[in-house]
């Protein structure tokens, strides 16, 4: 009974292990956000719909996110000030900085290389939304059938918000890194989780041996 208890609890480490590799990472994907003081705060409403005010700040970021709680964040500079500085004012126009950062090539698809982050200044009519100010500076844009933005200034040249596997991410990943790292341990053997859970099992294994030999 007790050997049988230790290979059920050994299978469900191992099914465990199994099953966490084979989880989704996410989506590849272009993030809108909106600059709150001094940090950025997921968008409730897609760029076509959003319609900022004079003196706004709205970002995007291109990464491999699972949801918006860890979605990756724009970086660089996002000082309304700072990106609309050479942008006078206009009468009857509004001013939006926008900052665009187009990932990292781990993210990027393959055979693609993500351009520089750049911020810049639409100066639109006061009724614009966010997607006619991103067109008025980044042009061409990219987007589906159903209204989902795909591209920011042709890049990337294909896919759009296209699931992407754990196991795609990690190889991409590895194949970005310096030579110096290949050498080191892959990704896709056994967790250190999972050794230990094994090397639990193995122990507690010969101790019930152990003890059913004393008793004998």
């Amino acid at each position: 009974m007790i050997r049988r208890a230790l290979l059920l609890l050994l299978a469900s480490l191992l099914l465990c292990a199994g099953a966490g590799q084979a989880q989704a990472a996410g989506y590849r994907y272009w993030s809108f956000w909106e600059r709150d003081g001094d940090h950025w705060v997921y968008a409730t409403q897609g760029p076509s719909l959003a319609r900022p005010s004079d003196g706004d700040v709205q970002g995007f970021r291109f990464a491999v996110s699972e949801d918006s709680a860890n979605a990756a964040r724009p970086r660089g500079k996002a000082d309304f000030a700072t990106v609309c500085a050479k942008t006078p004012a206009q009468d009857g126009r509004k001013r939006v900085a926008l900052v665009i950062d187009f990932g990292t090539p781990s993210d990027a698809p393959e055979g693609e290389t993500p351009p520089a982050a750049r911020t810049a200044c639409a100066r639109v009519s006061p009724d614009a939304t966010t997607a006619e100010a991103l067109a008025a500076v980044a042009e061409p844009l990219r987007y589906d059938t159903n209204a989902l933005l795909c591209a920011i200034s042709g890049y990337p040249e294909k896919g759009c918000g296209e699931q992407v596997s754990q196991r795609q991410n990690q190889q991409q990943k590895q194949q970005q890194k310096p030579a110096a790292e290949e050498k080191a341990p892959s990704d896709d053997g056994p967790s250190l989780g999972l050794v230990a859970g094994i090397a639990v099992v193995v122990a507690l294994g010969g101790a019930a041996i152990w003890q059913v030999r004393r008793r004998g």
